[in-house]
């Protein structure tokens, strides 16, 4: 690349906290090269920051094995479309977000050809696949992580990474707007709310919001003054409505377009399906009851591949079982209504989740758009 012109980059984000995380990034890209392009697969994050899609981020939104395998056939046909498509007209680089199983391997055939590879989010080879470290290595020139204990791990495997932050950390204000948030939702002070977050992609809806509605449903019996918000990832909401119906028909519950932040702010206590938003209800020092399930045989096969005994990204950077989570056979309504109840009926719990929760979110603040750049334009020097 030479100095008097934009760099262009492709870029790979498979879900919607991929979007996201990447849409903050290319915020801070832009910053530095106001006529970048970007293009490749993403969602409105990336966008609304001018990036161009070639294909949708849903498209890569899929979780589990079985899950993945009837899948497979229209994934491996877009990451070998979009593979041959950059191999004829290379960017100056390539960033992949996330999503390593699409993404490893696309950055593993451009490395090889000479187009420069970043993978921004380590895959968690310390919570489970610690193997997937030599095929990070054939992959990527540099890894960009969002957790501090990260780049030790590479340094030792001899693997190019840095600490750029967690980019919702600094979103995030350290000092929930509660108040502010309750008045946006027309909540009262008074009220006792919960948030209900099923996922973002359609299988884990499917599996997960039947436990969380039938929750609901259950705590409205025992608690019926309570209030209960969803909000839905936009363009699923069609999903969630027939569970709605016949998981908690009698249950006034509120659903709304996005607004998961404003949301996690007014509540008091959020059921969270396990992954980035687990994070988010952190950095919101929420009270939460994380669960998780998915098709029997992925279950099993993932759990021969687990070698840390939390999942929750809040457990796992705290190491502890600081909230509770309630996986596959466990993720009953009962069971994740009794532990959410729980937290409301235990203030002093929930101010000492509080305290190491914000403990937790300044360590993970960071200036992650320019770290991250500097970063990157480190790599396009090379």
């Amino acid at each position: 690349m030479t100095p008097d012109r934009a760099p262009r980059f492709a870029m790979v984000a498979g879900e919607a906290s991929g979007d996201l995380l990447a849409g903050l990034l290319l915020e801070g890209m832009k910053a530095r090269w106001p006529e970048l392009r970007a293009e490749g697969i993403g969602g409105p994050k990336m966008v609304a920051q001018g990036f161009e899609p070639w294909w949708p981020h849903d498209k890569l939104a899929v979780r589990g094995y079985v899950e993945v395998l009837s899948h497979y056939r229209e994934i491996a046909g877009i990451r070998a479309q979009l593979a041959e498509r950059l191999l004829g007209a290379p960017p100056d680089a390539f960033i992949g977000i996330d999503a390593p199983d699409f993404n490893l391997d696309l950055e593993a055939r451009l490395k090889a050809r000479g187009i420069k590879t970043i993978h921004f989010v380590s895959p968690s080879i310390w919570a489970w696949r610690g193997k997937r470290i030599e095929k990070i290595r054939r992959a990527t020139d540099l890894v960009l992580c969002i957790f501090p204990f990260e780049p030790p791990i590479y340094a030792k495997q001899g693997v190019p990474a840095v600490y750029v932050g967690h980019p919702l950390a600094n979103v995030i204000p350290l000092e929930v707007p509660r108040a502010a948030s309750r008045a946006a939702l027309d909540l009262a002070e008074s009220d006792r709310v919960v948030a209900v977050l099923p996922g973002s992609r359609r299988a884990e809806i499917q599996y997960i919001a039947p436990r969380f509605l039938g929750a609901v449903r259950e705590m409205s019996r025992q608690r019926p003054g309570l209030r209960f918000l969803i909000p839905v990832v936009p363009g699923l909401r069609h999903l969630i409505e027939p569970f709605r119906k016949q998981f908690a028909p009698d249950v006034d519950i509120v659903l709304l377009e996005g607004r998961s932040h404003e949301v996690l702010a007014a509540c008091d206590v959020a059921l969270v399906a396990s992954g980035t938003a687990t994070l988010e209800a952190a950095l919101f020092k929420r009270p939460m009851v994380v669960a998780y399930a998915m098709h029997a045989l992925s279950w099993q096969m993932s759990k021969r591949m687990k070698y840390q005994p939390w999942i929750a990204l809040p457990n796992i950077l705290l190491r502890d079982f600081a909230v509770p989570e309630l996986l596959q056979g466990d993720a009953t309504p009962e069971k994740i209504a009794q532990a959410a109840l729980a937290w409301l009926d235990d203030p002093a719990a929930c101010d000492a989740l509080v305290a190491r929760l914000r403990t937790l979110h300044e360590e993970l603040r960071c200036d992650t758009a320019k770290v991250a750049t500097d970063a990157i334009e480190e790599v396009l020097a090379r």
